[in-house]
Order: structure tokens, then C-alpha cells, then sequence
């Protein structure tokens, strides 16, 4: 279905094009050829460098399943340093891009776990290029996550422990553990790169398997002798810099009961 959307979405910015009527994109960014090639680009392509007419019929493309986390899924949110290329568990055309063959685990209990994302597949190079051929590759990190869907309420108390996070194959050393704690009281999470949040404002609700970050409750909770050991940025955004195609994230699940 989400092969469809693109093509619809991509047909309908042809003819904004060709009548001038859309918002051009910046005219610094690089465009990104249609035609088959080996050259990367790692900066978002324009409208008019998708809307080139691909060689390769819609119908002859090989696309891939997209993934889309149902409740008690974990998935990997991922967003590139551009705010573009993005993954949320969805198959939103305009948005999780990459969808296809996402690593999307359901969560049967205490265990290990792996989820993942990819830009090495036809789908996610014709959504992004117009043509299955060409292949953009995101660069940097706006925001990194694990996160398990419904998990505060299908699985409370849950705690998410990261063992490794690879980028292309590539082992990343860590700065701090991540934590488990929740954004929206619904989805559980363990954030790898979370700007908006610091070492010196972790969530009250932040919980590891060393136990609670926070002893108490509210305004007299007092943090846990441990709380240094553990980051909301605990993926350095520089290792994305140069530009990434498959990202894997391996955790152990603990506290079901």
C-alpha cells in the first residue's frame, strides 16, 4: 500500500512542478539524479530532483515489506540530521521512509530483542530518488530511541537495558546507559540521542535494572547514588555524521512479571 501512496504523492509532485505552484526547496541542497548510479549524496534531494521521470516502471519495482509496530512492538525511532529521513514505527509515506524492512520485534516477555533500520532497500531509494536504482544515504542524528508501543500499559514496570547499538556493522561505544522511562505515560522508551533532554533533568519516572533513577516521589524524590552512570544522549551524533545505511539496536527486556 505504501508503494501506491508514494507513487501518488510523487505524480502529484510532478505536476506541482510543472506548474509552478509549490514551494521550491532550498536551492543549495544537491539534487539527486534518477538515472542508474553509484554516486551517494548524503543532503535531501529538491522536488525537481525526485520528480524526474524514473526508467523503471512502479509496477516492475521489487519493493519490500513495510513494517508498522503494533501494540507490544518495539521499534527504533530515528530521525537524520535533517529532519527528513525518519522512522516511527508507521508506514507514513511522508515520513517513515524507513519502513521498509525494519527490524520490529514483538515483545513476548523478559528476553532479548533486536530492532533495526535500513536504507538498503528498493522502496526506501524510490521514496527518496524516484528511482529504485539511486541511493541516498541519510547523515547525521536528530533524535534515537527504542521504543515498545502500549508498553506502559501492556507491560509496566518493564525496563529496557541496551547492550550494543551498530551502525553498517560498526559497534558504538557509548557515553552513559540509556534508561527506561515514558514520554506520554504510553509508550515505554530508552532514548540513545534525545536533545531535548539532559544528564541534569532525567525524567522522575527513569527506571534501569539497577533499579529506580529517582527514590521518592514528586518534589521530594532524591536521585539514586547510580543516576551518573545513566544518559538521555548516550549515542554521540558525530558517529552519524558522514552518512549511515543500516542502524541495529540489541536490549534485553526485564521486569516483566
Amino acid at each position: 500500500m505504501k508503494k501506491y501512496i508514494a507513487y501518488m504523492l510523487l505524480s502529484a509532485m510532478v505536476c506541482g512542478v510543472f506548474a509552478s505552484c509549490g514551494n521550491k526547496e532550498d536551492s543549495s541542497k544537491q539534487e539527486v539524479t534518477t538515472t542508474a548510479t553509484t554516486e551517494t549524496t548524503t543532503e535531501a534531494p529538491t522536488a525537481e530532483a525526485i520528480t524526474q521521470p524514473s526508467t523503471v516502471s512502479v509496477e516492475d519495482i521489487d519493493f519490500e515489506d513495510t513494517a508498522v509496530a503494533q501494540s507490544g512492538d518495539a521499534y527504533l525511532a530515528i530521525v537524520d540530521g535533517q529532519w527528513w529521513i525518519q522512522y516511527w514505527g508507521g508506514d507514513d509515506p511522508t515520513r517513515d521512509y524507513l519502513t521498509y524492512n525494519a527490524g520490529v520485534p514483538t515483545i513476548t516477555g523478559n528476553g532479548d530483542y533486536t530492532v533495526s533500520v535500513t536504507a538498503d532497500t528498493n522502496g526506501f531509494r524510490y521514496d527518496t530518488t524516484g528511482s529504485p536504482d539511486d541511493q541516498y544515504v541519510p547523515s547525521g542524528l536528530q533524535f534515537m530511541a527504542v521504543m515498545i508501543k502500549d508498553g506502559e500499559t501492556k507491560f509496566p514496570g518493564a525496563v529496557i537495558t541496551v547492550n550494543s547499538v551498530k551502525v553498517d556493522g560498526k559497534e558504538l561505544t557509548l557515553d552513559g546507559k540509556p534508561y527506561t522511562s515514558s514520554d506520554d505515560g504510553q509508550e515505554t522508551r530508552a532514548n540513545l540521542y534525545n536533545q531535548w533532554v539532559s544528564k541534569d533533568n532525567i525524567p522522575k519516572d527513569a527506571r534501569s535494572a539497577d533499579g529506580k533513577l529517582y527514590e521518592g516521589d514528586g518534589d521530594a524524590a532524591t536521585a539514586a547514588s547510580f543516576i551518573g552512570d545513566y544518559s538521555p544522549q548516550a549515542v554521540n551524533p558525530d558517529d552519524f555524521a558522514d552518512g549511515w545505511t543500516n542502524v541495529e539496536v540489541n536490549f534485553t527486556i526485564s521486569g516483566i512479571e
